[in-house]
């Protein structure tokens, strides 16, 4: 199942992408699917970010050939930071490089989207509290992180967390293939199984350090191949079986 939020005709819904159209929800889907009966084609809707997060906890350093690449070990325990939640655009939305980010990274990842609180979970909990998948651009700066030996600046700005198209409830997330493109050039080309902790290990950890709340994503790391984007620059993530998502670059006013 493929669930999304959607524009149309001046009100904003959840929806299940069925074909061509959008078969909209009664509300978030977390806690279960309702159906308001509506149906609207696909092609008069407006794809938004498929969820309005409390936070997004991304994870570093989740891909072995990442670390080696920086010359450090690979870690024993998830690596996190936080972004916060109007850092989230959807598909299409620019990506706005702000004047004082001098070198800004994009990052192909696969998000988790949690159903629910969470809070203390065993991975058993875990695995039943994740709602689907998307796919993900943490970007970040990679100067100020330099600079600052901290990732809240460098991760933070608004519109660096570009999520979509929609949330995939069903697919396995381990052995999915995840490319970034820069204007059709493909830069990172990787898969999932390679990561070093699972999404549900992940829920798991993150739910003991704080507690999720329903809609809140896990954007679980990037493989190599990070690197910079320019305005003018088309950024794609695609991850296999759940889609594309694009974002053009523009400067920040």
């Amino acid at each position: 199942m493929r669930i999304a939020r959607v524009a149309h005709s001046g009100a904003i819904s959840f929806a299940v992408i069925e074909g061509d159209m959008a078969v909209e929800l009664d509300g978030p889907p977390a806690g279960g699917i309702r159906y308001t009966g509506n149906r609207v084609p696909l092609a008069e809707c407006r794809i938004l970010a498929p969820v309005l997060p409390s936070k997004v906890i991304a994870v570093g350093l989740n891909y072995p050939s990442a670390a080696e690449l920086l010359g450090v070990p690979v870690p024993t325990e998830p690596l996190l930071s936080l972004k916060p939640s109007t850092s989230v655009i959807g598909p299409g939305d620019p990506i706005r490089k702000p004047g004082d980010v001098k070198i800004l990274d994009h990052e192909a990842e696969l998000a988790v989207v949690v159903n629910g609180l969470v809070r203390n979970a065993d991975e058993e909990t875990a695995a039943h509290a994740i709602l689907g998948y998307t796919c993900a651009n943490d970007l970040t700066s990679r100067d100020l992180r330099e600079r600052e030996g901290q990732w809240t600046r460098a991760k933070g700005y608004d519109s660096f967390c570009p999520l979509g198209p929609w949330i995939e409830t069903e697919i396995e997330p381990l052995g999915l293939r995840l490319r970034a493109r820069v204007n059709g050039e493909v830069r990172q080309d990787a898969n999932t199984k390679e990561m070093v902790f699972g999404p549900v290990q992940l829920v798991s950890f993150v739910s003991r350090v704080m507690t999720l709340l329903p809609g809140d994503v896990i954007s679980t790391g990037t493989p190599t191949g990070v690197g910079p984007v320019e305005p003018g620059d088309t950024v794609e993530i695609e991850i296999e079986g759940i889609g594309i998502l694009p974002n053009p670059v523009q400067a920040a006013g």
